[in-house]
């Protein structure tokens, strides 16, 4: 069974259809997916306020309409991940209003500048990180400067180039899976909340509880945190309470009670599912809320143990498919905006074979990201990587001649190691082993 492309009225879209392309620009529309599936009425009523016709993915079935339609033509949106969030309850609220938002720069420095910059800040934030864990058992008490120092330099970072922690946080390796965990959700949640125009103060306490987040894991035996995503009833009742452990050690530490909110509700979930209280809504406070889908994203993209990970693009799709039930609509959007559908990191297949690493996005192309080309179309190495933005390249062919991502890769995915190569950028060359370092 193929998949073919059907152009449709608005008026006549159904729920389950799976929208490929629109009569309009992506980013003209209030989309933040390239592709999607029509979940509800809703969906359905936004498409009409936007667009005369689309055209729809379906399955090649005698001719007509397949009762379950797959997605898309690069694959990324081809499973229906809406089934986890099928029969929970969805809620809505009112439109998010972030109070005096700051309209940050698209990009204030260049990503390889970015990069010589903050080569060494997630060495040192890891170390920094495990410097303030320990100290919570030490009779001094806890020492949090090193890590609110540490919180200061990422923001910093992110507020100037977005995608140079994002890709220095994908292609470096840590010894230790909570302290990974931690400043991964980290930079996750801070590359959001700048997207969101948080003022640099909130920035750092969003990362700040972010890394402190998962202190309370550290009470937990180890043998149970080995295999958290395979937890009995009985263990996972224990497992669930590392938030209060966390808030218990950390409640006679002056913390902002801004980065306290972080520890205490990150794992609530927007429609009451999550824990420890079950709060739902709007008395999840939004720093938190942000931390939450952060925390959730690095989760199943990088899982522990062998649990299999999900590729970024399908962790994307999973997210849109909860907007609503485990997480608000908007902050969803935000976040999806702020990273892309291809995130920086990601590995990737070309539409004509090639395979490499996001480097970065435009939030205008999701689909078109730059891409860093490390293998030919015959899966063999190249000499020296080169890079190919693909709005760019597209700019002057036609649909048929187009490059675009085919295919989003596992992380670890055989022959796409970015520290081994060299990459020729636009305006200078530069070595991403040299940059990175360990």
């Amino acid at each position: 069974m193929g998949v073919r492309q059907q152009k449709i009225a608005v008026h006549d879209l159904e729920i389950g259809m799976f929208v490929s392309d629109l009569d309009r620009p992506w980013h003209e529309t209030p989309f933040p997916v390239q592709g999607f599936h029509i979940r509800s009425q809703d969906d359905v009523q936004a498409l009409v306020s936007h667009c005369r016709w689309v055209m729809i993915d379906v399955a090649e079935s005698r001719g007509s309409l397949s009762q379950d339609p797959v997605a898309g033509r690069n694959g990324v949106f081809s499973q229906r991940s809406g089934r986890r969030g099928r029969g929970r309850e969805a809620l809505e609220l009112p439109p998010l209003s972030i109070r005096e938002p700051v309209a940050y720069s698209e990009s204030r420095v260049p990503l390889q500048k970015e990069l010589k910059a903050s080569k060494r800040l997630l060495a040192d934030a890891e170390q920094a990180l495990g410097q303030t864990f320990r100290s919570l058992d030490s009779e001094q008490g806890p020492d949090f400067r090193p890590a609110a120092a540490i919180t200061r330099r990422m923001a910093a970072s992110v507020i100037r180039q977005p995608n140079a922690l994002l890709w220095l946080s994908r292609t470096r390796q840590y010894d230790d899976f909570v302290y990974r965990h931690a400043l991964n959700t980290a930079v996750w949640a801070m590359v959001c909340g700048r997207q969101l125009g948080l003022n640099e103060e909130l920035l750092n306490h969003l990362g700040m509880g972010c890394l402190l987040s998962q202190v309370g894991k550290t009470a937990l035996p180890r043998e149970l945190l080995a295999r958290e995503h395979q937890l009995s009833p009985e263990d996972f009742a224990t497992y669930r309470g590392y938030v209060g452990r966390g808030v218990d050690m950390l409640a006679q530490s002056g913390l902002p009670r801004a980065v306290m909110t972080v520890v205490q509700y990150h794992r609530e979930r927007h429609n009451g599912s999550g824990f420890p209280k079950g709060v739902r809504g709007d008395r999840i406070p939004l720093l938190a809320k942000v931390a939450g889908i952060a925390e959730f994203f690095e989760s199943v993209i990088t899982p522990r143990g062998e649990h299999k990970p999900l590729t970024p693009a399908r962790a994307v799709s999973m997210l849109y498919e909860m907007r609503n039930i485990e997480f608000q609509e908007d902050l969803v959007e935000s976040f999806i905006q702020s990273i892309g559908v291809y995130p920086t990191g990601s590995l990737v297949e070309l539409s004509d074979g090639q395979r490499g690493v996001v480097v970065s996005h435009s939030p205008e192309r999701r689909l078109m990201p730059r891409v860093m080309v490390m293998q030919g179309a015959d899966r063999q190495p190249l000499k020296a990587a080169r890079v190919i933005d693909l709005v760019r390249f597209n700019q002057s062919r036609g649909s048929g001649d187009a490059l675009t991502v085919r295919d989003c890769l596992p992380y670890g995915t055989d022959g796409l190691d970015p520290e081994h190569f060299d990459v020729t950028g636009g305006e200078s060359r530069w070595s991403l082993g040299r940059l990175i370092g360990r």
